[in-house]
């Protein structure tokens, strides 16, 4: 191997390493692809093949990460759930977070009461602050997040 391929070969290496650090370092739902935290159950259009996660759904892209969440919301509302208490509730429930919190969260961001129904066009603004409490941060444009809510 010449010195020049073995620089190549080198720069790949560290490189690939850096991106292995900085992915370790994000938080699951965004490793996954997966920003709504969805836990296995069904079998979702864009999973990836091999399903390293025990707990929750690992998708392609963050798009059908995305798809998934905007689909669960509308069988929420096929089901009378439409509020943004209602839909926290189910989507979070107090066996697992602490959903009165959650709830005042996301109706502040919004700019809603608790009790204000959450029309399907604001998906994304919902989309938006469930993936940051859901994962402390929100790193998707707007341009993502209405794609995904468009694969559904």
């Amino acid at each position: 191997m010449d010195t020049g391929t073995k620089i190549s070969v080198f720069v790949l290496v560290a490189l690939g390493g850096l991106w292995y650090m900085n992915h370790k370092k994000q938080p699951r739902g965004i490793r996954n692809n997966n920003p709504g935290n969805i836990r296995h159950g069904d079998n979702w259009q864009g999973m990836t093949d091999i399903q390293t996660d025990p707990a929750f759904v690992q998708f392609v892209t963050p798009e059908y990460g995305i798809r998934a969440m905007t689909r669960i919301f509308k069988s929420y509302a096929r089901r009378g759930l439409v509020t943004v208490e209602q839909i926290v509730s189910t989507w979070a429930p107090d066996n697992e977070n602490d959903t009165e919190s959650y709830v005042k969260h996301v109706a502040s961001v919004l700019g809603l009461s608790p009790d204000t129904p959450v029309a399907e066009h604001d998906y994304p603004a919902l989309i938006a602050v469930i993936i940051k409490h859901e994962n402390g941060s929100q790193p998707y444009s707007r341009d993502t997040i209405e794609a995904g809510v468009m694969l559904a």
